[in-house]
């Protein structure tokens, strides 16, 4: 059965429409506990949330559902995706889920779970949950009111959370000296992330901390940076760091007021492990969508490439699978596998201030060892999906174009996941050339497939 409502990130919807509603949530509570292996006693879920105004109400039906199947649910309110992630495993929960839509605007919602791992699920028990939910008759619901679970508050779950992300750092690690400007794109993030640099002794100043419900990422945050690199230089700050709404996901300012991507971190990160002989396996997982610059360095680097498909599930993945500690994306999700089972832009951030204070360096220094080629990418309006490979047009076009560029660039045709798109990217060394080569992509693509 093909899926129809988890996407590379679970669910994810408009808040109120289907189906991110009150109705196929309870389902979904439901679906949830009776997809979970079998144990002794009520099954324990934990669950999170980002800003948006939406996250009462898909939180009080998630919880409803849990409670109608026999499970009790422990509210952890406002706090980051990895939160979840890392409070599911200490709290010895058998899920977690987290209410987000990440980047998107307020007006949309969404559900991720982790098993008790803190791993995120895996395709097979998303598409059992997905068909319960589809399929309500295959769930048996205890009916006594003796076995209806409750619901709880979790104690101090964000204290608990900035120790998990303090106790990464040696004891007694400072960070003193340092100025730090702080995005959090009205987020998850708000109250923690200001908090945990503070303890550490850097000097914080914070903007985008002031959530009221719809201004989550809403011209600030990872997508969003400009703001932060006026600060930053405004300021004459060490750094910048910009989290999206549940707080996956980090995209740095330098010193100089220079956005840095998550490949140019990857880079940064992966550099300073190998040349500290910490480079587990000497292996780096990012995806399809990374700069050339990247794999480009990397070679350089002698340190082995695995690429994984879009979404930082699939990285995880390549990484357990060549036992790498260091995988992300170009968007700024990265997995640091020594420390956390989940993408967490805090995590990300401690990371890299500390390649900066141990190798003092500054970031604008230290992000000049990757070149970043100029990417063009065009979504192509599609009348339906039919396969590349079976459009001869289309084969002869992309191989010409890569047969251009050689090993100074890269094409990527692939379909949208959820909308009738054909994306075509192109990375080249010059950007008036990348654009002409992939318009000659995109006008065949249009003319075979395109709609009018």
């Amino acid at each position: 059965m093909e899926k129809k409502l988890f996407g590379t990130d679970g669910i994810r919807g408009v808040a109120n429409e289907y189906p991110i509603t009150p109705e196929v949530m309870i389902k979904l509570g439901r679906a949830i506990i009776s997809s979970l292996p079998d144990s002794e006693g009520k099954k324990r879920i934990l669950i999170g949330k980002d800003s948006r105004i939406s996250g009462d109400m898909i939180e009080s039906a998630i919880a409803a559902g849990i409670c109608s199947m026999n499970g009790d649910a422990f509210l952890a309110g406002v706090i980051p995706t990895p939160g979840i992630s890392c409070l599911t495993v200490s709290g010895g929960y058998d899920a977690g889920i987290v209410i987000s839509a990440s980047h998107n605007p307020y007006y949309d919602n969404g559900i991720k779970i982790f098993n008790h791992q803190g791993f995120k699920l895996s395709d097979e028990i998303e598409k059992e949950i997905e068909g319960k939910v589809l399929d309500d008759s295959l769930i048996i619901n205890p009916l006594l009111s003796k076995d209806i679970g409750v619901i709880k508050e979790v104690d101090t779950p964000k204290l608990k959370y900035i120790e998990f992300l303090k106790n990464t750092l040696p004891v007694d690690y400072s960070l003193e000296g340092l100025k730090i400007i702080l995005d959090c794109s009205n987020g998850a993030t708000s109250e923690i992330a200001p908090k945990l640099f503070k303890k550490l002794g850097a000097d914080v100043i914070t903007i985008f901390a002031s959530p009221n419900g719809t201004n989550i990422n809403d011209q600030c945050g990872s997508q969003h940076t400009e703001t932060l690199r006026e600060t930053v230089l405004k300021n004459n700050a060490d750094i910048g760091f910009a989290f999206d709404g549940d707080g996956d996901r980090l995209i740095a300012v330098d010193d100089k007021g220079n956005k840095v991507t998550g490949d140019q971190i990857l880079a940064v990160c992966a550099k300073y492990l190998k040349e500290k002989g910490k480079l587990a396996n000497n292996v780096v997982v990012s995806t399809v969508m990374s700069n050339v610059g990247l794999l480009q360095v990397l070679k350089k680097l002698k340190i082995k490439h695995v690429i994984a498909d879009v979404g930082d599930r699939y990285v995880l993945e390549e990484m357990k699978k060549n036992n790498s500690i260091i995988g992300g994306e170009d968007s700024g999700h990265m997995i640091f596998l020594d420390h956390h089972t989940s993408g967490d832009g805090i995590l990300t951030a401690i990371r890299l201030i500390q390649v900066i204070k141990e190798t003092s360096q500054n970031l604008s220094e230290l992000v000049k060892i990757m070149k970043i080629y100029p990417q063009v990418l065009v979504n192509v309006p599609v009348k339906e999906k039919i396969d590349i490979q079976k459009i001869p047009e289309i084969i002869v076009a992309i191989e010409k174009v890569e047969n251009q560029l050689q090993d100074q660039g890269r094409v990527l045709v692939r379909y949208s996941g959820t909308q009738l798109l054909c994306r075509v990217m192109v990375e080249g060394p010059e950007k008036e050339e990348t654009l002409k080569y992939c318009q000659d992509i995109v006008d065949v693509i249009s003319e075979k497939i395109g709609s009018k």
